[in-house]
């Protein structure tokens, strides 16, 4: 069994520098993060700063719009956020969330009448309503690998995408990290498996920075969209959209204001009056983490969610989505027999999990049973399981 994380900076010491109930159980990070206090409250110093000169702030030193300047907090911002993804400032720009950068590349792109987009039946709800719709309007058609559920390998999976690969697919749209179920994909080997059959690559990685080591570039995908809300400790809602030099000018954001046609970051970085705090704020998110040491979480959260997963198995008798070394901060796990494997039935545990025995997971149904979805971050501690557990075989039927 895998040893419970040692670390005396994490778990109960840390937990304080979150807003969280201190009652309750919160393994569910991966849904739409947690800023801790400290950079929330540098959001607030932001946000003061632009309200003693609106007009100079966001019209003059935000991204310049009067005058001929260039650069700007934004992208200042921006460069922070480009070195901690091993990729460039020019290449990278904000959006607010990964599911928006997603739609603005498909609406930027000719997808082709007659031609398909690929995903997997593991894509994120919203990005697969995106695609079907961008589909829709351009008379393409949306085709869909089959993942294998659970999963052994990596090489299953790139087997299940090379065999969705028609000659009709123009862009494949692939999860750094699957959102359900917490598996880190092989993006890297898909992204040449797709360019060897020409097709371009867009990488949904709303889940990596912050879970995984990012070098975005060296993915050689076309298209990388992120948020860094979730695991980057920034304040919601704070995306990124990264794209090759190649493809840029053709990339426009969802909403087009008044610098069109004058470049891809001077495009993105103004799209009208907005609060910007959050992007501003990315940097000390990146700060905060780098504080606490990347590689520190990295060890404790893994730890711990695999204590937690190989202690739930045991009592549960049930194995993960995927073995450990497929997985960062996130996995799920069926639970015991017992439950209406039903939608109904997951939302009804769901509830009563939360408002029962305050503990916030997220609860679905797949392949005939009921699962969880299990994320951690340094304020959770080996308790959190132990309080599911109980929780469970308190509401297990029979």
């Amino acid at each position: 069994m895998t040893r419970a994380p040692e670390n005396d900076a994490f778990g109960r010491a840390i937990s304080a520098e979150w807003h969280l109930d201190p009652d309750a159980v919160y393994l569910n990070h991966g849904t739409v993060g947690v800023a801790p206090r400290a950079v929330l409250e540098a959001q607030y110093e932001i946000r003061r700063e632009i309200e003693v000169q609106p007009s100079r702030f966001l019209l003059r030193e935000l991204t310049p719009m009067l005058g001929s300047g260039s650069g700007g907090k934004l992208r200042a911002a921006a460069e922070s956020v480009a070195a901690f993804v091993g990729a460039r400032g020019e290449d990278l720009v904000f959006v607010d969330n990964a599911t928006a950068g997603v739609n603005s590349i498909l609406r930027s792109l000719d997808l082709g009448e007659g031609g398909a987009v690929l995903i997997t039946e593991t894509t994120y709800g919203g990005v697969r309503q995106a695609v079907r719709y961008a589909c829709r309007r351009a008379g393409s058609e949306v085709a869909v690998a089959s993942l294998p559920s659970p999963v052994s390998s990596a090489e299953e999976v790139l087997a299940a995408v090379e065999q969705a690969l028609s000659p009709g697919v123009r862009l494949a749209v692939l999860d750094h990290i699957v959102s359900e179920s917490g598996v880190v994909l092989p993006v890297r080997e898909l992204t040449a498996l797709c360019h060897s059959r020409g097709v371009k690559v867009l990488i949904d990685g709303a889940h990596a920075p912050g879970q995984v080591p990012l070098d975005i570039p060296a993915i050689g995908a076309d298209f990388y969209v992120a948020n860094l809300h979730k695991w980057a400790f920034a304040p919601r809602s704070c995306g990124i959209l990264w794209a090759d030099p190649r493809w840029q000018a053709d990339l426009h954001p969802l909403v087009v204001s008044w610098r069109l046609d004058e470049g891809f970051t001077a495009e993105f970085d103004w799209t009208g009056t907005r609060d910007p705090s959050a992007w501003l704020s990315a940097p000390a998110g990146l700060a905060y983490l780098a504080d606490l040491g990347f590689a520190d979480l990295r060890a404790y959260n893994h730890d711990l969610l695999w204590h937690g997963v190989e202690m739930l198995s045991r009592s549960w008798g049930t194995l993960p989505v995927a073995p450990e070394e497929m997985s960062a901060f996130m996995t799920s796990l069926p639970l015991p027999a017992g439950f209406d494997a039903t939608d109904a039935e997951a939302e009804a545990l769901r509830d009563a999990l939360l408002t029962k025995y305050q503990i916030e997971v997220p609860v679905f149904a797949a392949t005939g049973r009921l699962w969880v979805r299990l994320s951690v971050q340094v304020y959770n501690k080996v308790e959190d399981f132990v309080r599911l557990a109980e929780a469970i075989e308190e509401e297990r039927p029979g």
